[in-house]
């Protein structure tokens, strides 16, 4: 019977956690009866794809949808719950059978399908470029609004994933997907920015070993909050919860010390053994030894 090694263990995990042009037909489609409606109701002048789905870090049958919906200041109010609330009835009304609640700085349209099923439309007024990146303002979770740059932050991980020979984006989907198989309540954006900034003093992406690095390094800052290193949307937090993130540092530590037993056992050319602590990282979600 045919074996795996490490590298091809996460080569195959990586195939099957990229979403299927299935759910990418779905997320168009939503996209497009969505935009119709805002533009109705809003002036809608443009909307298009930010987070995962923009930055190819998504994870099948796991990451929602996130989209930007660009409305005229006019048709905001300087309350971004009001405008938040007032989108909410719009998608309601386009969308009468579907779960739609607000999550600040979204409005989330849960289309019941699965959890890559849903749609998080974010409503941002244009205010121009900084650095030659188009900013916005998003509500900021408290009435008022605040600066963000999907564009900004795509080039900040697109620019390092082509420097690591189109490594980063891959390693950053291995933990997007760990946080989904456990349940994790840390924030993508977070993950994102976080193992970024962490491998721009690498020269190569070793996938066993960097992700082992990060679960490492996750617990030693105790998800502390991260500055954007593009200088627009202040500090990232990981969590959005004193309990949600005692929550995500267990399971930060747990993961840890699973992945150091995994380069352990590596080291000692155990590999099967490598393979059982990875899948435990990955709770039974990590491609077999045998083939």
């Amino acid at each position: 019977m045919a074996t795996r090694t490490i590298s091809q263990g996460f080569d195959k995990l990586h195939s099957n956690i990229t979403p299927s042009s299935y759910a990418s037909g779905k997320a168009k489609s939503h996209k497009d009866s969505i935009e119709a409606k805002l533009k109705e109701d809003f002036d809608l002048s443009r909307i298009f794809y930010s987070g995962s789905a923009n930055n190819g870090t998504s994870i099948s049958k796991h990451s929602d949808v996130d989209l930007f919906a660009s409305i005229p200041v006019s048709k905001l109010k300087r309350n971004s719950s009001t405008s938040l609330r007032e989108v909410k009835e719009s998608l309601e009304d386009r969308f009468p059978n579907t779960s739609i609640y607000v999550s600040s700085p979204a409005v989330v349209c849960d289309f019941g399908y699965a959890d890559w099923d849903t749609a998080e439309v974010v409503p941002a007024h244009y205010l121009g470029t900084e650095g030659g990146h188009m900013v916005y303002d998003i509500p900021n979770g408290s009435g008022g609004w605040m600066k963000s740059s999907p564009n900004a932050h795509n080039a900040y991980v697109r620019e390092h994933n082509n420097r690591l020979n189109k490594k980063l984006k891959k390693l950053i989907r291995f933990a997007k997907a760990w946080k989904y198989y456990r349940n994790v309540p840390i924030s993508s954006f977070y993950l994102e920015l976080r193992i970024t900034k962490w491998m721009e003093s690498e020269s190569a992406i070793v996938y066993d070993i960097d992700l082992a690095s990060i679960f490492k390094k996750l617990e030693s800052c105790e998800l502390a909050a991260i500055q954007d290193p593009m200088g627009i949307s202040g500090y990232v937090y990981a969590c959005s919860s004193d309990a949600q993130k005692d929550d995500a540092l267990s399971k930060v530590k747990t993961a840890n010390t699973r992945a150091q037993k995994a380069r352990e056992e590596a080291a000692a050319e155990n590999t099967l053994s490598a393979f059982t602590w990875w899948d435990l990282v990955f709770n039974g979600n990590f491609p077999s030894y045998y083939h």
